[in-house]
Formats: C-alpha cells, structure tokens, sequence
C-alpha cells in the first residue's frame, strides 16, 4: 500500500522512500523529500506564480533524466495549473505552478529539479527577472565565472540594477536580478548587450556566443535564459548530479573570495545552516518596490 501522509489538510501519497537516488553518498528518496519540503520557506516564493518546468529523475540521476513541461498525468485537482503561451503553431500549454507546500511535497515525491520562467503566469508579457548564465568551458571553472559574475555585477549597477548570485548546483554560476516594465524580447536583447559587452572588456576571459568550438578555456555568458519560453533553474532546487548539489544563493562576499571551485558547492544538508546564517539571499528579488526598470534601448 502506497504511504499517504497529511501536509497542510491535504493528502499526499509517497512512494519509493528507501530508493537511493544518489549512489556517490546514499542519498535517498526520503532525504530528497524532507530537504524540500523543511526549506519549503525559502524555496516557495521564487516558486510561487510560475510555471514550473520539472526535470525528473525517478531513478537517480544516472538513470533516465527528462523534462515534463505539461501538466503530469495524476495531478491532484488542488494542485494549481495555468495555462501558458507558447508558439502560435503549438498553442498554449497547461502547466503546474507550485504554490504551497502540499503541491511542493507532491512535486517532490516526482523527484524533479524546479525549473521557472523569468515572468509570472499573470503576465507572461511582462519579464520581472534578468538572468545570466555563466557556463564554464573547461580548463575554466567556477572560478572564472565568479570573475565574470563581479564584473556584470558592476556593469548592471551603473544602469541602477542589483543582481544577486547563485551555483547553478552544477559547475557555474547564475545572476538574477528584478526588473519591471519591459517585455521578455527587451530584456533578452538587454542581457544580450552586455554580455556583448563582457565579451569586449574580458576577450581571454568570457564569449557571448554558444558555438563549442569558441568556449574552452572561457566562460559562457548565456543570456539566451531571458527568452519567454526558456526557464532556469530555480533558487534551492536540487540537481540531477553525481551528488544532491544544490542551486544556492551566495554572498557577493562568497564570490568574490572563490579561489577554488569547491568554495562554492553546497549539499542539500549545506543548505539549512546557511539559511539560518543568512536567511534567504534571494529574497531581495520578491520585493517589487526593488525591480529596476530597462535603461532605455540605443
């Protein structure tokens, strides 16, 4: 008999809670449940009001790892959908938006990385996020990105926009930062511009465009995330890798001080101590009263 558990007035069945999902360190399937739903204070409003994209891996990451972008078969009806826009030739999509703990939980149970649009579902014209993504080309590494990542932090300040840095939970890092009033398309052409310009004032260091053959030994400034159709990972989300890495604010202290790559990888059991070190680093990014407009477009 499958386990049902209470969360919230809500029943929520579990299954497969012994399952280890994570070989390298024995992290189970119970594990990954408890890290979501005792971080669910922190993880919940950069959830909440966005579509979510689910990348699953019921078996571990070395297992089968696919994305699920509509809405799973079996969705308890309380579960919160919304319909999305999406190309004129596909039609709109239904999608999940997790908005409380028992949808979180349910999430959970599917095993899955969070993946969020920079737009909220009521007004998918409007983007509210800038995001950069720092990819490192190998021999480069965090290290690297965490160079890159200051100076787009100062470029963005002189334009009167804060940004706010992450792990990707993988090798990288993400900067994100609040912003109003100007459609998905702006704010990708924005980002574009200055990772053009990151491109120019780092050469040896940074390129702006996917192309492999031009990405050894540079970082990757991917502003292609600012799309209305891409979504990125979202703050504290586990990833599908050899280890239960986590997406996890950082100071600007933190990246200013890399000096390894290892400086900058937290665990899911990284995550409970640094928040009650720092509280949610992110949580500049929710209050609307700090969105920075666009400069205007030249």
């Amino acid at each position: 008999m499958t386990p049902i558990t209470e969360v919230a007035g809500r029943r929520v069945p579990l299954t497969n809670l012994e399952k280890v999902l994570y070989p390298a360190t024995g992290f189970t399937k119970a594990e990954l449940v408890h890290y979501y739903a005792t971080t669910a204070d922190a993880l919940l409003p950069h959830l909440r009001d966005r579509a979510v994209s689910f990348l699953r891996y019921p078996d571990g990451p070395e297992g089968q790892v696919f994305f699920t972008k509509n809405v799973p078969p079996g969705t308890p009806e309380w579960v919160t959908t919304a319909e999305v826009p999406r190309s004129s030739a596909q039609g709109p999509a239904r999608m999940v938006v997790v908005q409380d703990l028992p949808s979180l939980v349910w999430a959970a149970n599917l095993v899955t990385e969070f993946h969020t649009h920079q737009w909220l579902v009521g007004s998918p014209d409007e983007a509210d996020r800038l995001v950069f993504d720092l990819d490192p080309g190998a021999p480069a590494t965090l290290v690297q990105c965490c160079e890159v990542a200051l100076w787009l932090r100062e470029r963005l300040a002189a334009d009167g926009i804060e940004a706010y840095p992450k792990t990707a939970g993988s090798k990288g890092l993400h900067l994100l930062a609040a912003v109003s009033g100007a459609s998905p398309e702006r704010t990708s052409e924005y980002a574009k511009a200055l990772a053009v310009a990151a491109e120019r004032a780092l050469p040896r260091l940074v390129v702006h465009r996917m192309t492999r053959s031009l990405r050894p030994g540079k970082v990757f400034v991917d502003w292609s995330q600012n799309a209305a159709r891409k979504t990125t990972a979202t703050p504290y989300t586990l990833r599908a890798r050899r280890t239960p890495l986590v997406s996890a604010p950082v100071t600007w202290d933190e990246v200013a001080d890399c000096r390894s790559p290892g400086r900058l990888e937290f665990r899911a059991e990284d995550i409970a101590p640094r928040l009650r070190e720092h509280g949610d680093l992110m949580a500049p990014l929710l209050d609307r009263h700090r969105a920075a407009p666009l400069p205007e477009a030249t």
